[in-house]
């Protein structure tokens, strides 16, 4: 694994070294010279993130009035080293509160020094929890007049956090009613031609979940993806379930799913933190059902007329429905007036944007609408230039569909003190970049 830092430093807006800490000696100590003589005096802070001077790649981000410079002079992992600046920023913040600013640093020299030993290792970034890093390191930071006042939480148990894998839940929570909500939120990104074929199109996805359950649980959820149905067939010994599955791209997890387990049976196993998280992400691109087929016909009569006919069909199942429909349907700027025709919903001519923007509150599934306009050109004296044609967009949200076609086969949650719980599963497809060429 390449490392994130071999020296971190942090400085003012004039370049001034407020405090530095070097992880590793295959830098030297005066490394921020060249940082602040070819970027900072080049004025070229605000073009690209990632610097390389010389053998050494200079990471930095802006925070407030302090940049925060990490140096590595090997391959590096530059998602980890920006993660772990906004990660160790939010820590400092938890400890002396308000703003991260050169004036805070001053007055928190101390505490930084110690929290920077313990919050990096040779390079590597180790825990950056506040709840459990304020186990051990107890000092209290100066805090800013306009801070808030720290939260009077229940303090974990530090040797299970520390040494367990469960820092992101602490132990002794009790609730009257155990429940679990779990939402898969879906976008769908398409750019379909004027004929009603797809040229391309992909899902991504989302669950997110609200636990509110008591003790230490073990949550379990199985899925209809393809690898997670093979493999619970081959471990109890027989044929794989009739029935569609979907195969999940570019999959990532939570910090509290335990992967082992996850690469051994393909099954989602976790420990859930408490109240509101985001469980995992997906990507989709094959096997994609389309909730919408848009079908525009644009006619230029001659130069100060045009023609417009949209006929959108709902492919969802007759008993779905989609809130918050809206068509726009692009014209040309020098459009004058409009008169339009709907079968449901209403339509209206937006200036500011030069479309025309039809919305339907309630789409039934399984029904189609469609929408007539004449518009109106200013004739213009000059030779008439050809109008380049933006595509249709739309907006929707389908409740209880997924594009994808995700559904959740179980959800298991297992307690050593067995009480009863309560699940509730929702679906929700919207709109993400829908496009129709016309």
């Amino acid at each position: 694994m390449p490392v994130a830092a071999s020296a971190i430093y942090f400085l003012n807006l004039r370049g001034d070294v407020l405090i530095n800490r070097l992880y590793r000696d295959d830098v030297g100590g005066n490394m921020v010279d060249a940082f602040r003589m070819h970027i900072m005096q080049t004025k070229e802070l605000g073009t690209c993130p990632v610097r390389q001077i010389g053998g050494c790649s200079f990471l930095y981000m802006r925070i407030s009035n302090v940049y925060i410079v990490i140096v590595v002079s090997s391959n590096a992992n530059v998602a980890c080293a920006f993660k772990f600046v906004v990660e160790a920023v939010a820590l400092f913040k938890s400890y002396f509160g308000g703003a991260f600013d050169e004036d805070a640093i001053k007055n928190n020299f101390v505490l930084i020094y110690e929290l920077l030993d313990e919050i990096m290792d040779f390079g590597y970034p180790q825990n950056l929890s506040p709840e459990i890093l304020k186990l051990y390191i107890t000092q209290e930071g100066v805090r800013s007049p306009f801070s808030s006042k720290p939260s009077d939480k229940p303090v974990p148990n530090a040797t299970l956090q520390v040494t367990g894998a469960v820092g992101w839940r602490r132990e002794g929570l009790v609730y009257k009613k155990n429940e679990v909500f779990l939402d898969i939120v879906e976008s769908v990104n398409l750019l379909m031609s004027s004929k009603g074929s797809v040229l391309r199109c992909d899902v991504t996805g989302k669950i997110l979940m609200k636990c509110f359950l008591s003790g230490m649980p073990d949550l379990k959820l199985g899925l209809n993806d393809k690898i997670g149905l093979e493999k619970e067939a081959q471990l109890k010994s027989r044929p794989a379930k009739s029935g569609k599955t979907i195969e999940l791209d570019d999959v990532t997890f939570h910090q509290c799913v335990n992967l082992t387990r996850f690469n051994s049976e393909k099954t989602v196993s976790f420990v859930p933190p408490d109240g509101e998280f985001e469980l995992m992400k997906y990507r989709i691109t094959e096997g994609v059902n389309l909730p919408f087929r848009v079908l525009p016909t644009i006619k230029e009569l001659g130069r100060t007329r045009m023609e417009i006919n949209v006929k959108v069909k709902s492919v969802v199942g007759a008993k779905m429905f989609a809130l918050g429909v809206v068509v726009k349907v692009p014209v040309p700027k020098q459009t004058a007036k409009t008169s339009f025709q709907t079968t449901s919903g209403k339509a209206k001519y937006n200036a500011s944007i030069d479309s025309l923007v039809w919305k339907i509150r309630k789409f039934p599934g399984q029904t189609e609408a469609t929408m007539s306009a004449e518009v109106e050109l200013i004739s213009t004296m000059g030779e008439k230039k050809s109008w380049n044609r933006p595509p249709i967009q739309m907006e929707f949200q389908v409740p209880m569909f997924t594009a994808s076609g995700l559904r959740v086969r179980f959800l298991k949650v297992w307690e050593k003190s067995g009480y009863n719980t309560v699940e509730w599963v929702r679906y929700i497809t919207r709109a993400g970049s829908y496009e129709i060429r016309c």
